[in-house]
């Protein structure tokens, strides 16, 4: 099966919460504290801690110590795609490795890549989830929130 990490999906729930906070007028963000982020979307503090510093890292987020301090996006939802804060986490979206452009390696069972029906396969799977991953801004996955879900 093909999931993501809970650290990956706490990292999507993480900035989620802050893109909500995140003002349409286009005032500064206000900083929201790791401790009412972790409260408000069940993650773990400590958890939280790793994954908060792993997306400031990466550009993602700012943050100021002390009083009136916390954690804030460094850019409007829209600009933030999920493939990208994804592979943060879980490196290269291939299901296998051999339909990986940057991670390319070879099946050591495969005898012919080039008829491979596996490897055919797996690369449409590969094309179909990051033309989602890749296409949806934060802003679009929190605007989602509400619709009904069919599995």
């Amino acid at each position: 099966m093909i999931a993501l990490t809970q650290k990956a999906k706490y990292a999507l729930k993480a900035l989620a919460h802050l893109a909500r906070a995140y003002p349409s007028d286009g005032s500064l963000p206000r900083p929201e504290l790791s401790a009412g982020i972790a409260k408000g979307e069940t993650i773990p503090r400590k958890f939280l801690e790793s994954i908060l510093a792993d997306l400031k890292r990466h550009g993602y987020l700012q943050s100021r110590k002390g009083r009136g301090g916390g954690y804030w996006l460094a850019r409007p939802p829209e600009q933030i795609q999920l493939g990208a804060v994804i592979r943060i986490f879980e490196g290269p979206l291939a299901p296998i490795p051999c339909v990986s452009k940057r991670y390319y390696a070879p099946c050591p069972d495969c005898a012919n890549e080039a008829d491979c029906e596996v490897r055919r396969t797996m690369l449409d799977v590969k094309k179909a989830i990051l033309g989602v991953l890749d296409r949806t801004s934060l802003r679009q996955m929190v605007e989602r929130a509400g619709e009904p879900i069919e599995l």
